[in-house]
């Protein structure tokens, strides 16, 4: 496989994955670029589908997700349908922050709501509360071409 010509960008995601504590190879390199350039968290398949023409198995792009993941480079998300999906965490980034995702529930498009604040918080003399981190909150309907 032919060595890929350094640019800024790469240099910008060794320098992350150095700083995670990650050894910067090929791919991770060409995973974080693929999750990088994505409005959307991605699967392990559609990211597999995506690097094979660059010679990467589906067990490399698996392992290299899961390092990513446990070294906060990547977050994971299972959206309500046994399918984990992946995308990065980066500050000055719409994936930076814990969003809000909308899946559609007729063609299974999924979006990040980066530009939407949640706040749950119980209403004044409620007897319930919020207790610990909101992680994750999921929406779901149709999407505007599904409507």
């Amino acid at each position: 496989m032919k060595k890929p010509a350094p640019t800024a960008d790469r240099d910008e995601l060794r320098n992350r994955l150095r700083g995670a504590g990650l050894r910067s190879t090929l791919a991770r390199i060409a995973v974080l670029e693929r999750l990088d350039a994505s409005p959307s968290p991605l699967s392990h398949a559609e990211l597999a589908d995506a690097l094979a023409p660059q010679g990467f198995d589906r067990a490399t792009i698996y392992r290299n997700l899961i390092d990513l993941t446990d070294a906060g480079l990547v977050s994971r998300t299972e959206l309500g349908d046994h399918l984990w999906r992946f995308e990065t965490r980066r500050a000055g980034r719409d994936h930076a922050a814990q969003h809000p995702h909308f899946v559609c529930v007729d063609c299974g498009e999924v979006s990040c709501l980066a530009d939407i604040n949640v706040d749950i918080s119980p209403s004044p003399g409620s007897k319930r509360s919020v207790i610990g981190e909101l992680t994750e909150v999921l929406l779901k309907g149709r999407c505007e071409r599904c409507v």
